[in-house]
């Protein structure tokens, strides 16, 4: 068994007679990625990107305003951000005061639930969920 394992081992990013195989080119410009932007909970600040074929992105920095739809009345206010108290994807993410989506936010109105991505769009919208 321990052959198996030893040429299973060997034999990943191999061909079948033990030679490497190399990459046919580097990346290039649109495919690179970005560096992640998180989010944190302060005063507004926002950037605007250059992004492919010339356009111009806003993207969010830190935030502590919501645009909150209240499903009951079907109205939109904004409010300010307290606390973030849960976030699904990531524990740690809820104790740094980071806004992403899905994240439980405390506001003025009360509990609402983050429904964009801050980090891509350039303000946060929520849901009412209190």
């Amino acid at each position: 068994m321990a052959e198996k394992k030893n040429r299973k081992r060997r034999s990943l990013g191999r061909k079948i007679s033990g030679g490497k195989y190399k990459k046919g080119s580097k990346k290039k410009k649109h495919q690179l990625g970005h560096q992640a932007r998180v989010v944190k909970l302060k005063e507004n600040k926002k950037k605007i990107l250059r992004v492919r074929g010339g356009n111009k992105k806003a993207v969010l920095l830190t935030g502590n305003i919501i645009n909150l739809i209240d499903k009951k009345t079907k109205k939109v206010k904004k409010v300010k951000i307290l606390n973030v108290l849960e976030t699904p994807s990531n524990k740690f993410l809820a104790r740094q005061n980071v806004l992403t989506k899905g994240a439980i936010v405390q506001t003025e109105s009360g509990k609402a639930r983050i429904t964009n991505r801050p980090g891509q769009e350039g303000s946060v919208q929520g849901i009412l969920i209190e």
